[in-house]
């Protein structure tokens, strides 16, 4: 495997921790929570083009990856998951109650796969599936979160 082959697996499985046999995703997830944290700190149009960015830099890593791996959507894939998390956090103040009720509810929304995440699933083959199904349980994560924190100012 050549240097750029080793290095878009790497990225794309999170740093590896993909390849740990039980909830990969979760674990994806968790990987991604410190840089929701530090996006949270940034101006909202800067954090949503930091989003944005980083989805694209998450579609091309995550095609390479399944071509290496010549497998369609493979598990160990999580860049995925942690592009999702970000969408999820984007404008959405970063507390210990937030972080938590943001990850469950991207979490639940990515595992569940509500309307019309699982058709996108399907429909969007390469980079662009594997990511695009996140980004929107991501998108449904956040909106559910700021109704939470509206129902709850105290959060």
């Amino acid at each position: 495997m050549k240097f750029f082959e080793r290095m878009a697996i790497f990225l794309a499985t999170g740093f590896f921790i993909g390849y740990i046999p039980f909830a990969p995703g979760t674990f994806g997830t968790l990987i991604g929570m410190p840089l929701c944290y530090l996006m949270t700190r940034l101006h909202v149009g800067l954090a949503l083009t930091g989003a944005v960015f980083f989805i694209f830099v998450a579609i091309g890593l995550a095609s390479m990856a399944e071509k290496i791996s010549k497998q369609k959507d493979p598990a160990h894939i999580v860049i995925d998951e942690i592009a999702g998390v970000l969408v999820a956090f984007v404008g959405v103040p970063f507390n210990l109650l937030t972080a938590l009720c943001g990850f469950a509810l991207f979490r639940a929304f990515d595992i569940l796969k509500p309307f019309p995440i699982r058709l996108l699933e399907r429909k969007i083959s390469g980079g662009s599936g594997i990511v695009f199904d996140d980004v929107l349980a991501g998108i449904y994560a956040n909106l559910t979160l700021r109704l939470v924190l509206v129902l709850f100012p105290a959060m």
